[in-house]
């Protein structure tokens, strides 16, 4: 870091790294983020609750731990965001909806207990679409504040891409890590189903339910990923298996160059005009790398096996809520809750036999290829609005538990950008991460 470069410009690994050696401290990066913020915030509204004095209480704990020579983790000092759904001890967890409002939990979640056991700092609470569903928040796009972030996690996304913070962790159950990345233009990580638990966490949908990550590049995505993941017997979907290396993954070169796949979804239509053209030229880019694959007739119902899931599910958890807060409600969450309702069992356990056989159809295709290339989203970002999006191009690939990646390689007609999205097999979640650098480093090359 040169004596001009502003804290907040480093990536997590960077930032990390100089801590360890002592060209940082976790205090001065805080007290940067947190200028970052004041400075910002009151325009992008990224930040559900911050409380400043307990963040830098942290940063100074771990600095005096780093002075005293003692084992660092992984990432000592260094400052994370978390959506409004994750819980963390002592700061408030309002879900996006006036149903919580003063909600302050006593303990943390599974995955910010594993935040502190690395030496991270939580810096606060990131703002979230209603109870991380539909309603949007009152966040906006760093890259043009008259567009949306993206949902659910609105405020993770942007904050990372607005140098507020490092790093930030999000959910997805339909496209609510990747799609948000893809809008403002950072990475967003969601690994396979079940890798990380959700003990702690809001839940919308116990099948599909999936925790994800923000950063400002690949190889943060993985350092983070890393440190969250782990069995734990608490949450429903955690498998009692070894977890896959992430980091390692991510540095590890591969056998030989990897085979991608373009499927050619039911529902590719709805890409923009801006986006079909960087996707052809990307395709040209990566050559025989790239395979077609007609699509399965079966993927096109399969957007409404997730809508079934995942609106039943929500209506089976949070139905005494629902019901006690009706006059808090949402207008744009009460007609899906309305339709949940009204899912039948039969339906439901049609749903959960169309989600295994998904399972199953990923298992033998990724036999064939290292990873699918895909849209992260549509196209750009659109205008501020009533939803934060189509979520469409995660669908599948969330029913599915599939590890998935976007990154900011693309910009659209109007200068947004667009995300490129590779998925994975199941629990070959270091497999994707390599098969990620390989293709960025593949496009720098061409690119030079």
């Amino acid at each position: 870091m040169t004596a001009q470069q502003d804290p907040v410009q480093l990536t997590a690994s960077e930032a990390a790294r100089k801590i360890r050696e002592g060209l940082l401290t976790s205090t001065d990066l805080v007290k940067a983020c947190l200028a970052r913020i004041e400075a910002t915030d009151g325009q992008l509204k990224a930040w559900a609750h911050l409380d400043p004095e307990q963040a830098l209480a942290q940063a100074s704990e771990m600095d005096a731990i780093r002075r005293a020579g003692r084992p660092l983790g992984s990432l000592h000092g260094v400052p994370v965001g978390l959506k409004d759904i994750i819980d963390s001890k002592g700061l408030p967890a309002e879900r996006g909806s006036p149903i919580f409002a003063g909600r302050v939990p006593d303990e943390d979640a599974a995955v910010t207990e594993r935040l502190r056991d690395a030496g991270a700092v939580i810096l606060g609470k990131t703002k979230t679409t209603e109870v991380a569903f539909v309603h949007p928040t009152d966040t906006v796009n760093p890259h043009n504040v008259n567009h949306t972030p993206g949902g659910s996690s609105s405020g993770s996304a942007a904050a990372v891409a607005a140098y507020q913070v490092p790093l930030a962790l999000g959910t997805q159950t339909n496209g609510s890590v990747i799609r948000p990345a893809s809008f403002c233009g950072v990475y967003g990580f969601k690994p396979t189903r079940g890798v990380i638990s959700r003990e702690g966490v809001l839940q919308t949908s116990v099948s599909l339910d999936q925790i994800g990550v923000f950063a400002r590049s690949a190889e943060d995505t993985a350092l983070i990923a890393d440190v969250l993941k782990g069995y734990d017997q608490r949450d429903a979907k955690s498998y009692p298996r070894p977890r896959p290396a992430m980091i390692e993954g991510y540095h590890a070169e591969p056998p030989a160059e990897p085979a991608l796949a373009w499927i050619d979804l039911p529902f590719a239509d709805r890409m923009s005009a801006d986006a079909v053209a960087g996707f052809e030229e990307l395709r040209g880019e990566l050559g025989t790398r790239v395979e077609m694959v007609p699509a399965p007739p079966a993927f096109a119902g399969l957007v409404e096996t997730q809508r079934i899931l995942h609106e039943y599910e929500i209506c089976q958890h949070l139905q005494e809520t629902f019901e006690a807060h009706w006059d808090l409600i949402s207008d744009t969450l009460k007609p899906v809750i309305d339709r949940g309702r009204k899912i039948t069992h039969t339906a439901y356990e049609d749903a959960l036999a169309q989600m295994q056989a998904s399972e199953d159809f990923f298992h033998a295709f990724f036999m064939d290829y290292d990873a699918i290339l895909t849209p992260a989203a549509s196209g750009e970002a659109p205008v501020l609005g009533p939803t934060t999006g189509d979520p469409i191009f995660c669908t599948l690939w969330t029913l599915a538990g599939l590890p998935s990646l976007s990154m900011p390689l693309m910009v659209g007609e109007t200068g947004l950008p667009i995300g490129v999205q590779i998925v994975g097999a199941q629990e070959e979640d270091g497999r994707l991460l390599r098969t990620a650098r390989w293709l960025i480093d593949r496009l720098q090359a061409n690119a030079a």
